[in-house]
């Protein structure tokens, strides 16, 4: 089953989960305000909000309750999230990589050593049809 996609709150929400864990909604408001760096944080209302509908839609799991905190848990793996979002990334381009390939070239984001390991990993994928 591929992840449901993933608003922009949703994206930052998982990736507090996926890098710690089981937490608490209050737990993933202090993260996301550490990260804003002076910017606005989402409000706590709006991130519980958001990881209920998150959990009704099958993204996160409550694991358990601790005292009044309900803990949660991601249920999607950050790889299936990612191919879900470059997926429809591609999908603008007509499902062509190239033009993505060349701005990350010209941008300096892909590097020679990326480009190796791409072609590895395109042979292995070459073998195993």
């Amino acid at each position: 089953m591929a992840a449901p996609r993933l608003s922009n709150l949703e994206f930052r929400i998982m990736e507090v989960l996926w890098d710690r864990g089981e937490v608490s909604i209050r737990e993933v408001c202090e993260v996301l305000e550490a990260a804003t760096a002076g910017k606005r944080a989402p409000a706590y209302t709006t991130v519980q909000t958001t990881v209920y509908r998150m959990e009704t839609k099958g993204i996160v799991r409550r694991v358990r309750k601790s005292g009044n905190l309900h803990l949660f848990k991601a249920a999607v793996t950050r790889e299936s999230a990612q191919r879900t979002l470059i997926d429809e990334l591609l999908g603008f381009f007509g499902g062509s990589g190239m033009p993505v390939m060349a701005h990350l070239i010209q941008s300096g984001k892909l590097t020679l050593d990326d480009v190796k390991e791409a072609e590895r990993e395109l042979q292995k994928k070459g073998k195993k049809s």
